[in-house]
């Protein structure tokens, strides 16, 4: 195999086991097995469980920045929403990338500038959208504050879903979508 293919390989079998299982039970010899490699195979491309979060979370956030960029790009009467639907929906769909991505006893940032970088771009998709939206005279604080408060509801919203809390106290939404919507419009941060 390839090194550029034994390694997404590797990546790709990390990714769906912490998926399903989560990230804490990750180990190199699981991820050898799901991948179909020798059980030194991981180590070629990754030195431990951190290098392999590490590559996880860069990969989500790369992920994650075009899915913000793509969805504040679209025709929105409420590019709010939107947004909030497009971060619960990318958690949804890449769940692996997710339960690794905000988890900093997985991967600290502050020894990746790499991961820094685009989880920075990420976020700064967010800052910019409030700062257009609370206009020139809003200050840092503000803009920070709201900015905030959309990250929380938006995450909070993210791994209740996935974690099954949410549904089991609500019980199973017939549509994710109009609930993201719903939850939008009732907190206050929609636009419509």
């Amino acid at each position: 195999m390839a090194p550029t293919a034994l390694r997404e390989t590797v990546l790709r079998a990390a990714v769906a086991y912490i998926a399903e299982h989560g990230p804490d039970g990750l180990s190199f010899r699981q991820v050898a097995s799901d991948a179909g490699v020798s059980h030194q195979a991981p180590y070629h491309h990754f030195t431990d469980r951190k290098g392999i979060f590490h590559a996880i979370a860069r990969e989500g956030f790369e992920m994650f920045t075009r899915a913000m960029l793509d969805a504040l790009a679209r025709d929105s009467d409420d590019p709010n929403a939107e947004l909030l639907e497009t971060y619960v929906v990318f958690a949804l769909e890449h769940r692996g990338h997710f339960r690794v991505m905000f988890r900093r006893d997985l991967c600290s940032i502050d020894e990746d500038p790499e991961l820094a970088r685009v989880a920075d771009t990420s976020f700064d998709v967010l800052v910019d959208l409030v700062r257009g939206q609370l206009g020139p005279k809003a200050s840092i604080d503000e803009i920070r504050t709201r900015a905030a408060a959309m990250w929380s509801l938006a995450h909070g919203l993210a791994t209740l879903l996935i974690d099954g809390p949410l549904e089991n106290k609500i019980g199973p939404a017939k549509n994710q979508r109009a609930l993201i919507r719903a939850v939008a419009r009732d907190s206050g941060f929609s636009t419509t």
